[in-house]
């Protein structure tokens, strides 16, 4: 009925701002409220928008510069859904929405972009009325008992909230919602970008296909989970994918053909917290029951704490490990790990780091440059020696020649490097683990592998 409403009237008798309709609409509705409650949702909102079509063309309302059929939409949102959030929220270009105060929200891009939205909210109280609405679908409270709240909006969307009184009242609140690879980015899109290069893409996928275990290092916001999504989507689909998420599941790795069979094979596990412990997995927990099913590839999500000292056990006992974790550099990872696995087991820090290096022999560390965009600043390979030392060297890089200032705008100019093959103990590895001589060859003289 929404679609039709224009057929009713061309022009508004009484225009009004959108606040007041808005404030009459949901009088209307309340009183409406019994029958409009559905357990269906599609039914739902097509009841609540008949009824907004009905009361504006009963009164004759508008709103300037706004036709009936997204009047009623506009209103629908404010309403029933998340304000004028709700189409960056579902968008398939954005990664996330930065709410600053009620004023103030900026849009990130997929492509790097940081914009100001065109909308704002009404009010600090109307910006704490619509994130307290995204909140309770999770279940989630915010409040002055509460006035921090992290957690999800759904498998890919990830909310971190602060209200009143950690931030000033006429503010509104404070958020950070992210959306986790809107895009799922494909091999040609991380190279248009300039993320990486063809080869290093290459050279990393079948590495992990072949058995070699490797972490994904940065800060927040670098694009270490969308790189490692597209990773473990180049694992062939007669091998089982293992996933561990904490919390809410990000990762879709599921393919269906076009009679919707299930054409690969991807298990997807989330953690369940629980005040009491014998209720409570974790993904220690996980990472466990993960060994019993027969994993080629183990996904562990973040490395935050004692999965870390499950994981590096998990990678030495040859299966492939992959994961994510937070440091500032290639060489940092490895002592974060060690930080990480000493909440588990007080054993000296030599031998952990003698323990995650062997785990984890490559490292790939991601970061976010001055003009927005993503890099892959280096990959490096921790060798073993014959007698036991350590040894990293670097096996790819991105060189930054220069920043230039373009339209007002940073542009940072570089080049990416080949530093260094493989090590040969590695190299005898990959061979060990089925990879074709033809395949080595190429990875290691820097061929095209796909």
């Amino acid at each position: 009925m929404a679609k039709n409403i224009g057929l009713f009237f061309n022009t508004a008798k009484h225009q009004k701002q959108f606040s007041e309709v808005l404030q009459e609409v949901q009088e209307y509705i309340s009183g409406k409220y019994a029958t409009v409650i559905t357990g269906n949702p599609a039914e739902q909102k097509q009841q609540i928008t008949a009824y907004i079509s009905k009361y504006l063309t009963d009164y004759s309302l508008g709103v300037e510069g706004v036709t009936p059929d997204e009047l009623v939409e506009r209103l629908y949102s404010e309403m029933a859904e998340f304000s004028f959030l709700t189409p960056y929220l579902f968008a398939t270009n954005i990664e996330e929405i930065n709410i600053n105060s009620w004023k103030d929200v900026k849009i990130t891009y997929a492509d790097g972009r940081v914009v100001p939205s065109d909308e704002k909210f009404n009010s600090p109280e109307h910006a704490v009325d619509v994130v307290r609405r995204l909140l309770h679908k999770s279940g989630m409270i915010l409040d002055h008992a509460q006035p921090a709240v992290v957690g999800h909006l759904s498998n890919k969307i990830r909310i971190t909230v602060l209200g009143n009184p950690l931030t000033d009242h006429g503010k509104g609140v404070a958020a950070s919602i992210r959306i986790v690879n809107p895009q799922k980015l494909a091999r040609e899109d991380f190279i248009r970008n300039g993320t990486s290069t063809a080869e290093m893409l290459d050279f990393l996928s079948v590495c992990l296909r072949y058995g070699l275990s490797m972490c994904v290092t940065g800060s927040t916001g670098s694009g270490k989970t969308t790189l490692m999504s597209w990773l473990l989507s180049t694992i062939p689909d007669d091998k089982r994918v293992f996933t561990i998420e904490n919390s809410c599941r990000e990762f879709d790795l599921v393919k269906e053909d076009e009679n919707g069979n299930v054409v690969n094979n991807v298990v997807h596990t989330v953690t369940r917290y629980s005040e009491d412990k014998k209720q409570n997995i974790d993904q220690e927990k996980l990472l466990e029951y993960a060994l019993t099913c027969n994993p080629d590839v183990v996904c562990v999500g973040e490395m935050k704490s004692a999965e870390a000292f499950a994981a590096q056990e998990a990678a030495r006992t040859g299966h492939a490990v992959i994961t994510t974790t937070h440091a500032n550099s290639c060489n940092a990872t490895y002592y974060r790990m060690v930080t990480l696995c000493t909440q588990k087991y007080d054993l000296g820090d030599r031998t952990l780091y003698n323990l995650v290096t062997e785990a984890f022999p490559l490292i790939l560390f991601v970061k976010k440059l001055e003009d927005n965009s993503r890099k892959i600043m280096e990959i490096t390979e921790c060798q073993i020696l014959p007698d036991g030392e350590r040894r990293i060297h670097t096996l790819f890089r991105f060189h930054v020649l220069e920043n230039e200032v373009v339209d007002g705008k940073v542009s940072v100019c570089g080049e990416f490097q080949r530093v260094n093959t493989l090590s040969e103990s590695l190299q005898k590895r990959l061979l060990e683990n089925g990879m074709p001589v033809s395949l080595l060859n190429k990875i290691t003289k820097g061929e095209d592998a796909a």
